[in-house]
C-alpha cells in the first residue's frame, strides 16, 4: 500500500509520491476496468476543455466535480466510459497561432498559406491537450486519458454535417442579410452567444449631438445624439417614440426639437421652450441628412419614423437610424417598409469593409479607418454647421471575447439556423432535465425565449467546413450530410484530404442537382459551439454503431460553469439533441459559479490577481484545491487566494492528525 512520509504535511510532496505509487501499481487501469461487466451503467459526457493553453485554476472546479461524481458511481459499482474531451477548433486557437507568427490580419494567413496555418492550429491543439492531460492527472483526476475525444476529429465534423442536413431538410438553414457584431482584428462576425455577457467592457467614446435641418422649416432642427459617430455616414432616417412628449426650444435664434425629459441634459447654454407636442406629430417630417453630399446618400429622402423603443434615459429622444450599422435599426426599417409594401432593401450599404475601412462611395472618407475617423466626422459636421457639441461618454461596449478589440456592427451575409419552429420543442426538452441549482432551468428557458436565430458561420479558416453548396446559377442549396454523400456527388474523385477541413475541402466541386452546373462549397467555417454541442452523438458513435449510442444515451450527468454555458454548451446540446432525437441529451445538469480572487474580483493576468494551476498545485497541493471546490455551494461564485487556501490546508491538517 501507499507509504506516506511520516510526520510531514508537505501536501505537494505527498501527492507526488501518491501519483508515483498509482503509476507503479497500475491503479488507474484497475479503476477503469473495475466495473466492466456490471449491469448498471452511469453515462457521463464531458464538456470539452479548450486545448489552447495550460489549464487554469478555474478549470479545476469543474474537473473536481467530474472526478467526484464518477468516482462515487464507480464505488457504487456502475460501469462507465470515463471519456475526457478536448475542444479543438475555432477562433481561440487561430488567434494564438496568429500571435506566435506575428500576424496582424486574415490577409497574413492567406499569404502564409491556409494549409500550413491549419496544420499549426492542429499542432497547437495536440500540444496543449497533452499539457492539460498532465495537469488533470496532477489534480488527481481519473479518466481514460488514452481515449479522449477531440472535436477536430473527422467523426465529430461529419456528425455535424448530418445534423445540418437534418436542419436543411426541415427548411431551417438560410443565408441571412443581417447586421452582426464584427471584429475587425479577427475579420469575422460574432454570434449572439459570444458577446451576451462577458463580451462587454467599460469604454469611453466621444458622443456627438448634431443638428439636422428640417425641410420647409426655416432655421428649425432635429437634435440627435449618437455614441457611434462613424455610423452617421449611413444615416437614412430618425426615429421618435409616438407616445413621448417632445418640445421645441429656441436657442441662439434657432429652434431645436427633442424630447421633454432630455432638455436639461442635452442642451448647452440658455434656451426657451416655445412649444410642446407629441412624438406622433413629428412622424413623417423630412430633414436634410448629415452627409447628403456623399455619392451613396445623394438620393436618400430622410424622414422621421415611429419607434416605441425610443427612450429618454439619455440622448435627445430622437434616434439616428442607420440600417446598415445597427441590427435594431435594420429590423425597424424592414418592418416599416414591409408595412408600406415598399422595397425592404437598405438604401445605404455597410460603410466599412471587413478591415474596418470605408468603402467606395463615401467621398473623402473612403479609405479611412473606422477606429480613427471620429475627429474627421466632427470636423466635417462643424464645417457645414451641423455639429452641436461633442461629449465624452463612458458606457458598456461590446468587444471581441478572444482578442479584446472593440466590435463594430456591419451588414453582412451569414448562415443561420432558424429557430422559431423548433424553439418550443427545445424548451420542452429542457424542462425534462433536472437542473442543479434549480434556477438553471429558468435561466436556460429565458435564453431560449429571447435567442435570435443561431448564426453558425464564420469567415475564418480553422474549423468545421460548413457543407453548404449554393448554386450561383439557379440558387439551389445543396447541404451534404456525410463524407460518403460528398464522394457520391463530387465531380470526379475526392482529393486526398488529411482531414475534412480547409483548404483541402475547398477544392471539391459537386454537380447542382437542379441545373447541373458545377458548385463550390462556401468558404465559411462553422461556429465552434456546433463542435461541442454534437458530442452527445459523435462520441457515442451515433452514425456508425447506433446500438452503442442507444446504450449510453442520454447521459445521466453533465456539469459545467454558468452563466456562459447556459447560452453556449447547454444550449447547443439541447438544440442538436432536440433536432436529431427530440430527447434530452442528459438527465441532470449541475451548473456551478465562477472563480474570483480574495476580494471577489474577476481574475486577470493583467490585473496580477490570477493564480496558475501549476503554481497552486506545487505550493498548496491539489487536495487543497479539490477540498475547497467540493465544499463550495455551486450556486455561488468561489473566492480563492493564498490566505483562503491556507485555511483549507489547516482543515486538512486536522484530518491528517
Amino acid at each position: 500500500m501507499f507509504d506516506p512520509v511520516p510526520g510531514t504535511m508537505n501536501l505537494p510532496e505527498l501527492e507526488r509520491r501518491r501519483l508515483s505509487w498509482w503509476r507503479e501499481h497500475h491503479v488507474l487501469n484497475d479503476y477503469l476496468k473495475r466495473n466492466g461487466r456490471s449491469p448498471k451503467r452511469f453515462s457521463f459526457i464531458d464538456g470539452p476543455i479548450t486545448a489552447n493553453n495550460p489549464m487554469g485554476i478555474h478549470h479545476a472546479w469543474g474537473r473536481t466535480y467530474k472526478d467526484l461524481f464518477q468516482r462515487f458511481r464507480t464505488m457504487q459499482g456502475y460501469r462507465q466510459r470515463y471519456q475526457n474531451g478536448f475542444d479543438c477548433q475555432g477562433l481561440w486557437v487561430e488567434v494564438e497561432v496568429e500571435k506566435e507568427l506575428g500576424f496582424k490580419s486574415k490577409r497574413d494567413i492567406e499569404d502564409f498559406g491556409i494549409g500550413r496555418f491549419v496544420e499549426l492550429c492542429k499542432e497547437r491543439v495536440l500540444h496543449f491537450s497533452k499539457r492539460q492531460t498532465e495537469q488533470s492527472i496532477r489534480l488527481g483526476y481519473f479518466m481514460d486519458w488514452d481515449h479522449s475525444y477531440y472535436t477536430m476529429s473527422d467523426e465529430n465534423n461529419y456528425m455535424i454535417w448530418s445534423f445540418l442536413k437534418r436542419c436543411h431538410e426541415h427548411g431551417w438553414i438560410y443565408r441571412g442579410h443581417d447586421v452582426m457584431p464584427w471584429c475587425i482584428r479577427c475579420g469575422t462576425a460574432l454570434s449572439e452567444h459570444e458577446i451576451a455577457t462577458e463580451g462587454y467592457r467599460e469604454i469611453e467614446h466621444q458622443s456627438v449631438y448634431i443638428r439636422l435641418p428640417l425641410l420647409n422649416r426655416s432655421n428649425e432642427y432635429l437634435l440627435v445624439w449618437t455614441t457611434t459617430p462613424w455610423t452617421l455616414l449611413a444615416n437614412v432616417a430618425a426615429a421618435v417614440n409616438p407616445d413621448l412628449t417632445y418640445v421645441a426650444v429656441e436657442q441662439a435664434g434657432a429652434i431645436y426639437y427633442l424630447s421633454k425629459r432630455t432638455v436639461s441634459t442635452a442642451l448647452h447654454g440658455s434656451f426657451k421652450v416655445v412649444a410642446e407636442l407629441q412624438g406622433s406629430q413629428l412622424i413623417g417630417w423630412r430633414y436634410r441628412g448629415p452627409f447628403d453630399d456623399l455619392p451613396v446618400a445623394s438620393d436618400i429622402e430622410h424622414e422621421i419614423l415611429p419607434w416605441t423603443e425610443v427612450g429618454e434615459e439619455e440622448g435627445t429622444g430622437i434616434v439616428h437610424i442607420a440600417p446598415s450599422c445597427g441590427r435594431e435599426d435594420l429590423h425597424l426599417w424592414q418592418s416599416l417598409k414591409a408595412a408600406r409594401d415598399a422595397e425592404k432593401h437598405v438604401p445605404i450599404p455597410s460603410p466599412i469593409d471587413e478591415l474596418g475601412v470605408y468603402i467606395a462611395g463615401f467621398g473623402d472618407f473612403t479609405g479611412q479607418d473606422v477606429a480613427t475617423v471620429a475627429l474627421a466626422v466632427f470636423e466635417s459636421l462643424a464645417s457645414r454647421g451641423m455639429l452641436y457639441r461633442v461629449q465624452p461618454y463612458l458606457h458598456r461596449y461590446p468587444v471581441c471575447w478572444r482578442c479584446g478589440s472593440e466590435l463594430v456592427f456591419r451588414l453582412v451575409d451569414e448562415w443561420f439556423i432558424a429557430l422559431d419552429e423548433v424553439r418550443s420543442q427545445i424548451m420542452r426538452v429542457a424542462e425534462q432535465i433536472h437542473w442543479i441549482p434549480s434556477f438553471g432551468l429558468e435561466r436556460e428557458l429565458d435564453w431560449l425565449r429571447n435567442m435570435d436565430d443561431w448564426m453558425i458561420s464564420k469567415k475564418r479558416y480553422w474549423g468545421l467546413a460548413l457543407p453548404f453548396f449554393p448554386c450561383p446559377n439557379c440558387g439551389h442549396l445543396e447541404v451534404i450530410g456525410s463524407r460518403e454523400e460528398l464522394a457520391e456527388k463530387s465531380i470526379g474523385p475526392l482529393p486526398k484530404m488529411p482531414s475534412p477541413h480547409r483548404p483541402w475541402i475547398d477544392a471539391v466541386r459537386i454537380r447542382c442537382p437542379q441545373c447541373s452546373q458545377p458548385v463550390a462549397r462556401i468558404p465559411d467555417v462553422g461556429n465552434p459551439w456546433l463542435d461541442a454541442g454534437i458530442v452527445a452523438f459523435s462520441t457515442l458513435n451515433y452514425r456508425t454503431d447506433h446500438a452503442y449510442w442507444a446504450e449510453w444515451f442520454p447521459a445521466d450527468f453533465i456539469t459545467e460553469s454558468f452563466p456562459g454555458q447556459y447560452r453556449n454548451w447547454f444550449y447547443s446540446l439541447l438544440t442538436m439533441s432536440t433536432v436529431l432525437e427530440d430527447h434530452p441529451p442528459c438527465l441532470t445538469i449541475l451548473g456551478h459559479g465562477q472563480v474570483r480572487d480574495e476580494q471577489g474580483r474577476e481574475m486577470h493576468k493583467s490585473w496580477g490577481n490570477s493564480i496558475d494551476f501549476d503554481q497552486a498545485a506545487e505550493r498548496i497541493g491539489a487536495d487543497t484545491i479539490r477540498w475547497l471546490y467540493t465544499g463550495a455551494n455551486p450556486a455561488n461564485n468561489v473566492n480563492i487566494g493564498w490566505t483562503i487556501f491556507e485555511d483549507v490546508t489547516r482543515r486538512l491538517l486536522t484530518l491528517w492528525n
